[in-house]
């Protein structure tokens, strides 16, 4: 092991060969103009500024209302980003109370190379966290070492509201905005998409070489992002995975959540307005309670705090916005796991039916009837499939063929198991996440786990990453990868290749292989696809 002399000398002799981070002074400081950030030096090739904030904090008269930008007058002050911020306020998760967090948490984690500096023009890498949109938090997911790995790239990491505080919704909202603004939690998103437009070349990065990166709720976001109604340019390519398939009800399908979650909160009486004056004036304890207390209940068809249409930044459904050519014509990885569902119940019928309110029980048996028992080896399999192509399998499928048809477009199954899963057969939903974030789990309230990687599995992850940086480079995910992986065939509806991405024991070898979607697969989720009124998705 290198002793403290050599270390610095080793540092020194590093710096000298990749160029001197001396633009951001001897601490690693990063001028914005308006504020400056003293960052981390994570690996000796990469700096982690952590919680830069890219609007104003949502508090005050500010809850439950659109984001505000950023206040950049005059501070010259040196703030310190080496640490992360509090989180957003979660939702409760496995039965555990929720409310950890902070209302002001609309910032950003951006990992970059120590030696990069405005003019270096380096592709952007943009993630956008799941978790149902009720929790996250991004220090689960760390792109540190990524940027270590591929020290050509910057990427930002997303903190955007959850819950109630983000999506929040009445119809009363459309008719007056002084009320609240519905969806806040994915204009978060947009918010900071466009701070990264207006600053990330002070990091390094490239405003016109933007992709973003999201999984579950987060991969569902991505899916929002490309066919939101309001301006362009804010991305110039997409990888969605898992695609969280949630409905987007009505604000009139939700107002019901909406009076359960004022009764509980001790808001009940009044006019909306009077409602909403309550509601801003609460204990962020009282709300968090409130919002559990409302969270899955059985007595409420939507039941869920999460995005909804309201024909102003979603005109209608994704599947139909997609399906009809009307998205952001930017090249697309899409992608699921083997084994993932997001529904279930004591049948099948139940288990779409809970999930998607709107569908009726002709429509779910007419949609249980493209799932012949005798097509799958058990119950089992037969459920998991016929309950997960339509709450995530099928976006691959769905977006896949439409975006083939104009744009550069690859496809994937993820097929390794997290082995901390508890089952060693199942590729389950956030798989590839354990797999890509050092070996990490979420838990409640902002909390998480690392479990350390093997050595095979330490190489796999390498390969993921590579595949995911080069499309952000090159928008093609086969241009810098490692050169033991597979050529990831494109997508297209006359050969619907895709890669499966597995792990393999021999470490110079890649267990990772092109397959062909089968027909079978895509008869049923272009059905999945015809229902996407009812599914509302």
């Amino acid at each position: 092991m290198l002793g403290t002399t050599a270390l610095l000398l080793a540092l020194a002799c590093f710096h000298s060969t990749r160029g001197s981070p001396t633009r951001r002074g001897d601490d690693l400081i990063v001028d914005l103009g308006y504020a400056q950030y003293r960052g981390n030096l994570t690996y000796p090739d990469t700096v982690s500024y952590l919680g830069v904030p890219y609007a104003q904090p949502p508090v005050g008269d500010l809850r439950f209302r659109a984001p505000v930008p950023l206040d950049t007058t005059g501070n010259t002050t040196v703030v310190d980003a080496t640490k992360y911020p509090d989180f957003c306020v979660q939702g409760t998760t496995g039965g555990e109370a929720g409310g950890a967090g902070s209302e002001d948490c609309l910032k950003l984690n951006i990992y970059a190379p120590v030696d990069a500096q405005a003019g270096d023009n380096l592709p952007v890498l943009v993630y956008i966290h799941g978790g149902g949109y009720v929790y996250g938090n991004p220090a689960a997911w760390d792109f540190a070492h990524w940027v270590h790995q591929s020290p050509n790239v910057v990427i930002a990491s997303v903190y955007y509201r959850l819950d109630s505080f983000g999506f929040l919704s009445a119809p009363e909202f459309a008719e007056n905005a002084s009320l609240g603004d519905l969806n806040a939690g994915f204009l978060d998103q947009r918010m900071a998409l466009r701070w990264v437009q207006e600053h990330i070349n002070k990091f390094g990065g490239d405003p016109s070489k933007v992709t973003i990166n999201g999984e579950s709720a987060g991969g569902a976001s991505i899916e929002l992002h490309l066919v939101a109604n309001d301006e362009e340019g804010l991305f110039h390519g997409a990888i969605a995975q898992s695609v969280y398939r949630t409905p987007l009800p009505t604000p009139d399908q939700q107002k019901p959540l909406f009076d359960a979650y004022a009764q509980e909160a001790g808001c009940a009486d009044g006019s909306v307005g009077e409602q909403m004056d309550c509601l801003r004036a609460a204990d962020v304890s009282a709300l968090a309670r409130a919002q559990d207390a409302v969270m899955g209940s059985t007595e409420l068809p939507y039941r869920l705090f999460h995005p909804v249409m309201d024909s102003v930044t979603f005109s209608d459904y994704p599947t139909k916005l997609i399906n009809a050519g009307a998205f952001a014509q930017v090249p697309l990885i899409v992608g699921a796991t083997s084994n993932e569902t997001l529904a279930s119940g004591d049948t099948i019928e139940e288990a779409l039916m809970g999930y998607f309110p709107s569908m009726s029980e002709e429509e779910a048996a007419e949609l249980v009837e493209k799932y012949p028992s005798d097509s799958f080896s058990s119950e089992e399999e037969r459920t998991l499939v016929a309950t997960g192509e339509s709450t995530v399998r099928c976006a691959r499928t769905i977006m896949g063929e439409a975006f083939s048809q104009t744009v550069p477009t690859w496809t994937y199954r993820y097929n390794q198991p997290n082995p901390t899963s508890g089952d060693s057969d199942v590729v389950g939903h956030a798989a590839e996440n354990w797999m890509m974030f050092k070996g990490s789990n979420t838990g409640p309230n902002g909390t998480y786990t690392l479990t350390p990687l093997s050595d095979v599995e330490g190489a796999f992850a390498e390969e993921l990453i590579a595949y995911w940086l080069s499309f952000v480079r090159a928008g093609d995910p086969n241009t810098y990868k490692l050169d033991r992986s597979p050529e990831w065939s494109t997508y297209s509806t006359a050969q619907r290749s895709r890669i499966a991405l597995q792990e393999v024991e021999e470490l110079a070898s890649s267990g990772s292989f092109v397959e062909v979607e089968t027909e079978e697969e895509a008869e049923r989720c272009e059905f999945v696809g015809s229902q996407a009124r009812s599914q509302q998705a």
